[in-house]
């Protein structure tokens, strides 16, 4: 732990008023990086989160990471404010190696239930009152917790098969119900990947829906904290969100390393490194439309092939500025690897001729798409996700933006170069799969002003100051046990990693905050009462990538 003299007091949350109002629940206090930390009893963690939730307004529970030290287990709920996510608080609950259980935070934050569930699964801590307490990753009968350090990896696992049962048997069934089991994945085209959803249905309609996750899990964080910042990390994040996003991928790494290891990055790479990003959210919204038109309509028809048709022309501009078509690894701590490719005034022309077709393009999507009648009746009123349920769940990006919920990062929480351009936060206030289906087609039309505004920038910048990295020492080694959170707008959402440094040139903790994995924690409250094709018709509008949500 760090103290709080070691580290100076957090701009925007005074810690001493927020450590008076949580009372005898502090035990003890931290300074991390972006937020004041409180150490609170292990069997206090509802009363301090409430008072910090109901008195304070952190409404957003952004993440939960959870350790294993040597003399202690430790859990830390990352928490936010949706109307100014850089107030930030950690609430820090320490449990002994013996005894490492401590109070749920699910009656106060429902995305708690998730999130705690994965840090039981891989680190073994047990939250007391958690209301559905399992594995979520890794089978039920996987034997020991992997990121504990007594777990044994030579273990032999022996995964055994269990005859499926009807999640609310005894709850629910009565004489008069006529239920059924429905296992829709994992291997099936409507579930956007290796998901599992265990459907249990009452005559038509949706009575239960258990994401079952895992088939994708691929041990990133763990990767990660076995590489160095410098260089070996940054290859890992194109491989979390593999739809087009992999320079906001990056960008999610950048900014929590650069800040770890208080790093510049100059101007001219900021402009760089903003446009490529808002390249790839396009890219990325592009897929989102064909894929959910493609679960509406139930054939290949030709909104998917013009959407990739359209995913195409970005994706050939971020070759031409990268060098790959998917994995990019173009950042670097401290800027980007390479200028802008030569003959720039190709490059530029490329990407103008792109933005000025798009227009047109977004008016026949919305020709073919909007206002139809079949994909009205199937997404308007389908779906719904009220604001105050979607931030019990930590509900952000289009998803909660289509909600009425104005939150984004890049307004909000500034980084890049972001906040000396003019653009505009897309929200919608139809809270059903139709809104979300317009905010994405919305954002995208305010991706394409940024990129117009990059390049005309970029066309200007004087050749002698085009600074594409800053100094950057060979090899980074930030003190030991700082600590700190950081985000950024992914196309799915909020995209946050924390890092604790243990003093040496490889992060100590690595934890990776998903907003796949949060979206689709609210997809039961989204699909009960409603039928088997609005359920698929709701999947398809959340727009989750499993190899984000299992990481």
């Amino acid at each position: 732990m760090s103290s709080q003299e070691e580290l100076p007091v957090v701009e925007g949350v005074d810690g001493d008023e927020l450590a008076d109002l949580l009372g005898d629940s502090v035990i003890g206090r931290e300074e991390h990086l972006n937020a004041p930390g409180f150490v609170v009893r292990p069997d206090e963690v509802q009363n301090a989160l409430r008072t910090l939730r109901d008195e304070a307004g952190f409404d957003h529970l952004s993440m939960l990471t959870a350790q294993d030290y040597e003399d202690r287990y430790e859990s830390i709920y990352h928490l936010k404010k949706y109307d100014d996510p850089t107030q930030e608080a950690s609430v820090v609950v320490p449990t002994p190696l013996d005894a490492p259980t401590h109070q749920t935070a699910e009656p106060v934050y429902r995305a708690a239930e998730w999130h705690e569930r994965e840090a039981y699964d891989l680190v073994g801590i047990d939250y007391d009152g958690n209301p559905d307490l399992r594995r979520i990753l890794l089978p039920e009968t996987w034997q020991g917790h992997p990121l504990s350090r007594n777990y044994d990896q030579d273990r032999p696992q022996i995964v055994s098969f269990n005859e499926h049962k009807n999640p609310i048997e005894g709850d629910h069934l009565d004489e008069d119900s006529d239920t059924m089991f429905l296992n829709i994945g994992p291997h099936h085209p409507a579930t956007h990947g290796v998901l599992h959803l265990k459907t249990t249905l009452d005559g038509e309609q949706v009575a239960d829906v258990d994401p079952d996750i895992g088939y994708l899990h691929r041990c990133e964080e763990q990767m990660a904290q076995n590489g160095t910042y410098r260089h070996q990390i940054m290859p890992y994040p194109d491989r979390w969100d593999y739809a087009s996003a992999g320079l906001l991928n990056e960008w999610a790494y950048a900014r929590v390393a650069e800040d770890l290891n208080d790093l510049d990055v100059p101007e001219y790479a900021q402009i760089i490194r903003t446009m490529g990003a808002e390249l790839c959210r396009i890219a990325s919204h592009l897929l989102a439309l064909g894929t959910f038109c493609l679960d509406i309509y139930g054939d290949f028809t030709a909104i998917f092939m013009y959407s990739m048709r359209d995913r195409e022309k970005v994706q050939n501009i971020l070759e031409d500025l990268t060098g790959q078509r998917m994995m990019f690894n173009y950042f670097r701590l401290g800027g980007v690897v390479w200028d802008i490719p030569e003959p720039r005034e190709e490059f530029f022309e490329k990407t103008r001729d792109f933005l000025n077709d798009l227009p047109p393009t977004l008016e026949e999507y919305h020709d073919l798409i909007t206002s139809n009648e079949i994909l009205q009746i199937r997404t308007i009123d389908t779906g719904i996700l009220e604001p105050e349920v979607a931030k019990q769940y930590g509900v952000t990006g289009p998803i909660a933006r289509a909600s009425g919920i104005d939150y984004d990062l890049r307004r909000d929480d500034p980084y890049g170069y972001y906040d000396q351009l003019d653009w505009n936060v897309v929200t919608e206030d139809g809270c059903d799969n139709y809104a979300r289906l317009l905010v994405r087609m919305r954002e995208v039309e305010e991706s394409a002003k940024i990129i117009e505004q990059c390049v005309e920038l970029l066309e200007d910048w004087p050749e002698d100051e085009r600074e594409i990295q800053s100094n950057v020492p060979r090899t980074l080694k930030p003190e030991a046990d700082t600590e700190v959170y950081r985000a950024v707008e992914g196309a799915k959402g909020e995209l946050g990693i924390y890092i604790r440094a243990d003093g040496t040139d490889k992060p100590g903790r690595f934890k990776i905050r998903s907003p796949c994995f949060c979206n689709l924690s609210a997809l039961h409250e989204m699909s009960e009462g409603e039928y088997i094709p609005d359920l698929v018709a709701t999947l398809g509008s959340l727009d989750v990538i499993l190899g984000e949500v299992d990481r």
